[in-house]
């Protein structure tokens, strides 16, 4: 039992670790969640889960490798999330311009969803991680943890080594994930709700992001192509 509940704990460490760092899907979740509320942030978080989760099983029944192998829809795929990329980078600079305005509606409630659903399933580097990491966390070995952390992998690869092949981690890995989704909208929420001016700060700063994450995805695409 208590095995079970510490590959759980891994499990769920190891997604926690995975969907914290900035990126664009966190930019979208900030935005949706600083100008229009927990839940609509939420819903832009359960959109990436999702994608993940539909990764998963594709992965499981070899689709995703067959699309992998395939070395000319890489760059398409770049081309593709840093078009759309940019162009949610546009929409946020617009919604902080009406939050400065204090004008900001309720738009489409499943936006946030669709935005972050399209942007996780035309990833390469999602793709990428479930082929490997991800589907290693069902085979029998080992998984250094946080050397697949963004950003912080090199200085803390080695601190946390598990062994893989329950399907308890994989468990604690989505469980983790959800934590994320629910606890980062929140805590949004609630400091926004004592300084008014955070809404359109934080939406001008996911614009940033989100067109920083577009035009490298652009050039990579672009590159690849060559």
């Amino acid at each position: 039992m208590f095995d079970s509940v510490g590959t759980l704990a891994v499990g769920a460490v190891f997604g926690l670790a995975l969907a914290a760092p900035p990126g664009p899907m966190n930019a979208i979740i900030a935005e949706e969640s600083v100008l229009r509320g927990w839940f609509p942030g939420f819903k832009a978080g359960l959109g990436a889960f999702t994608a993940d989760a539909l990764f998963f099983v594709l992965t499981l029944v070899g689709v995703v490798a067959i699309i992998d192998a395939q070395p000319g829809i890489r760059p398409i795929l770049y081309l593709i999330g840093g078009v759309l990329m940019c162009y949610f980078a546009l929409d946020a600079f617009r919604s902080a311009k009406d939050a400065f305005a204090s004008s900001v509606d309720g738009d489409d409630p499943a936006a946030g969803f669709r935005k972050t659903f399209v942007l996780a399933a035309t990833n390469p580097y999602q793709i990428g991680f479930w082929l490997t990491v991800g589907v290693g966390l069902l085979k029998e070995g080992t998984l250094d943890v946080f050397s697949h952390v963004p950003y912080v992998g090199g200085d803390l690869a080695g601190t946390l080594v598990v062994e893989t092949g329950s399907p308890t981690l994989l468990i604690g890995f989505f469980a983790g994930i959800v934590v994320w989704i629910v606890s980062f909208p929140a805590t949004l929420v609630g400091v926004g709700n004592r300084v008014d001016e955070l809404a359109p700060v934080i939406a001008t700063l996911s614009g940033i992001v989100l067109a920083g994450f577009g035009v490298l995805f652009l050039g990579v695409g672009a590159t690849g192509l060559v």
